[in-house]
C-alpha cells in the first residue's frame, strides 16, 4: 500500500494532486511547525497583470505553532479571495466548474483554522477530479520520537509498504534510507517534469499556479491528463519548479 504524508497547502498546485492520484492513502501532516512564506496559507494564480499571490492573513505567532494550531482570526480575507478569483477566471471557458467551489470555500462558511480550510479545499477538488484516494489525519496516530522516527512510525501504523514524496523532500530524507528499509517501507519519488501545457488566459504559461487555474481552463474530464508528470521512481531527480 502506497502512502503520501504531506502538510496541507492552500489551493495547491497540480503537482500536489499528482501525488494524491498516485497514492492509496494521503495523510495530512499538520502536527509539525508552521513555516513562514510557504504554501500553507498562500498560492498563485494567473491574472491579466501577471502572477498574483492569494495570501491568507495570519498572526505573527503562527511561526511558534503547529500548522494544525494556526487560527484565522479575521474572516474578511474570504470575500477578497472570492472576488479576486471570480473576476480573474469568470471569462475562462470552464469557469462553471470552479464557481460552485468558490461559493463553498468563501461564502458558505467561515473558517477558524487554516488546516481545516486547506483540507476541505483539497478534498473537494480531489472529488471533482474523480480521485478515490483515502485521506487521513496524522493527529489520529501516535507521533513519537525524532522527525524521521515519527514519519516511519506513522507509515507503519497505517500499513504502508511504499512512501511517495515529491523531489524537494530528497534532501530531507537523505541518510534515512536504512530506517525505511528496516521498517519494510520502500522510498519512492515523484518527478514534476513532463506536465503538458494547456491554454491559460494569459501568457507566458506558468505551471506553478493553483490547480484552480487548470480547472477553469480545461474540461473536467480531461484535467487528469494535465496533472500526470514523469513516472514514479526510486532515484529520479527533477530540475523543474518543486512546490512541495
Amino acid at each position: 500500500m502506497r502512502a503520501v504524508v504531506l502538510q496541507s497547502n492552500y489551493l495547491p498546485w497540480k503537482g500536489y494532486f499528482d501525488l494524491i492520484q498516485s497514492t492509496d492513502v494521503f495523510v495530512y501532516y499538520d502536527e509539525v511547525q508552521y513555516t513562514k512564506n510557504d504554501w500553507r496559507n498562500r498560492n498563485r494564480i494567473c491574472s491579466k497583470n501577471g502572477l498574483h499571490w492569494l495570501t491568507i492573513p495570519i498572526s505573527r505567532e503562527a511561526v511558534k505553532l503547529r500548522i494544525s494550531e494556526v487560527l484565522l482570526p479575521d474572516p474578511r480575507w474570504q470575500s477578497d479571495h472570492f472576488k479576486t478569483l471570480y473576476h480573474t477566471y469568470r471569462s475562462a471557458p470552464y469557469f462553471h466548474q470552479i464557481e460552485p467551489l468558490l461559493h463553498d470555500f468563501y461564502r458558505a462558511r467561515s473558517w477558524r483554522w487554516l488546516s481545516e480550510l486547506n483540507r476541505h479545499c483539497t478534498a473537494s477538488i480531489a472529488r471533482l477530479l474523480g480521485l478515490k484516494t483515502q485521506f487521513l489525519d496524522s493527529k489520529d496516530f501516535s507521533l513519537e520520537g525524532d522527525r524521521m522516527e515519527r514519519l516511519v512510525s506513522l507509515l507503519r501504523q497505517i500499513g504502508a509498504t511504499e512512501y511517495l514524496s515529491g523531489p524537494s523532500a530528497r534532501a530531507y530524507l537523505s541518510g534515512s534510507e536504512e530506517l525505511f528499509e528496516r521498517s519494510g517501507v520502500r522510498l519512492l519519488f515523484k518527478s514534476y517534469e513532463g506536465y503538458p501545457q494547456y491554454s491559460q488566459l494569459h501568457t507566458p504559461f506558468d505551471h506553478a499556479v493553483s490547480i484552480l487555474d487548470l480547472l477553469a481552463n480545461v474540461k473536467i474530464g480531461d484535467c487528469r491528463r494535465f496533472i500526470t508528470a514523469a513516472p514514479i521512481c526510486q532515484s529520479c531527480t527533477s530540475h523543474s519548479t518543486s512546490l512541495i
